[in-house]
């Protein structure tokens, strides 16, 4: 039986992954699967991230771009270490 994905990046240029799994924990060695090309890498999440909730793939900085599907989904506006929470405490939509 092959293992579940955690995470799910639909793009390699995407900068966040959303969670595809109940319960997931900080500490969780993900599986993570970029549906574009179905490959797959690791990334160990850094906090407890509800079920269709957001994780950084890299270090983001204040002003940079939330970047999903391929397109821009926001504004981060705190920093965000690799592996941890995306949501709206750090990521604001552009659009007001």
């Amino acid at each position: 039986m092959s293992e579940i994905p955690h995470l799910l990046v639909h793009e390699e240029a995407d900068n966040v992954g959303v969670v595809v799994v109940e319960g997931l924990k900080a500490g969780t060695d993900m599986l993570c699967c970029i549906t574009h090309d179905n490959s797959t890498f690791r990334l160990t999440s850094k906090a407890d991230v509800p079920i269709g909730h957001k994780v950084a793939l890299k270090d983001l900085k204040a002003g940079d771009t939330a970047m999903k599907y391929g397109e821009d989904i926001g504004k981060i506006i705190a920093d965000i270490g690799k592996g941890e929470h995306v949501h709206t405490h750090n990521c604001k939509t552009k659009r007001w």
